[in-house]
């Protein structure tokens, strides 16, 4: 089972207890994807290790005499930045998280740490695209609310019968200039002595009290 992970000379035996860790810590639908060991130059018996899977990235430390495997372990959307720096003898690995958070390894056979650069790189690349289509649905969810939304308001405007009768305002125009053009011919009628003025202010009284 470990065999596809000492492609690039690493430990047998920090691998294969890095694996049965990673067994398990194993999520459901977790794949391992890549494992890393570090290899010191003098003393290399308790070796740091880094595993990348399809859903985070974990760094192995050995303790108690390399009896247990300490580990931290940080999934993808919450890593800003990989990088891998190459130095005279092995390379360096090592992420920065969305909290400022900055974990690595060094003396990495400079193979490995490329592979790891590239696996990573790989990794947050799908993590961006993932997070875009996310947002894209929840941008095409909140618009189809909104659109539902008005247009229950406009059917429901559609149905509800009004609540008030429509202002008489062209009703009253007319009957207000009718009333004007009796109240000039009723005047004439009084400036050109054909009516009293008795006459003219009981007809002048009708014609207002019919508004």
């Amino acid at each position: 089972m470990i065999e596809k992970f000492l492609n690039e000379e690493q430990d047998p035996k920090a691998v294969e207890k890095v694996y049965k860790r990673l067994v398990d810590l194993m999520n459901s639908g977790e794949e391992i994807i890549y494992i890393a060991v570090q290899k010191k130059p003098v003393v290399n018996l308790f070796p740091d290790c880094i595993a990348i899977t399809n859903k985070r990235i974990l760094f192995f430390t050995p303790a108690n005499l390399g009896l247990t495997l300490k580990f931290v372990d940080f999934v993808w959307k919450d890593i800003i930045d990989v990088a891998t720096k190459e130095e005279l003898i092995g390379a360096v690995f090592s992420v920065r998280t969305t909290n400022g958070t900055e974990m690595g390894v060094d003396y990495l056979p400079k193979v490995q740490a490329r592979k790891l650069y590239q696996y990573a790189q790989e990794r947050k690349e799908e993590e961006r695209e993932a997070r875009r289509l996310r947002d894209l649905e929840e941008k095409r969810a909140e618009s189809g609310s909104v659109q539902f939304e008005n247009a229950n308001a406009f059917g429901a405007n559609q149905h509800t019968p009004p609540t008030q009768p429509p202002a008489p305002v062209q009703q009253e125009q007319p009957k207000q200039d009718e009333l004007t053009e009796k109240l000039k011919k009723l005047r004439t009628l009084f400036d050109n002595g054909l009516i009293s003025q008795e006459e003219y202010n009981h007809k002048k009284l009708e014609l207002l009290n019919d508004l």
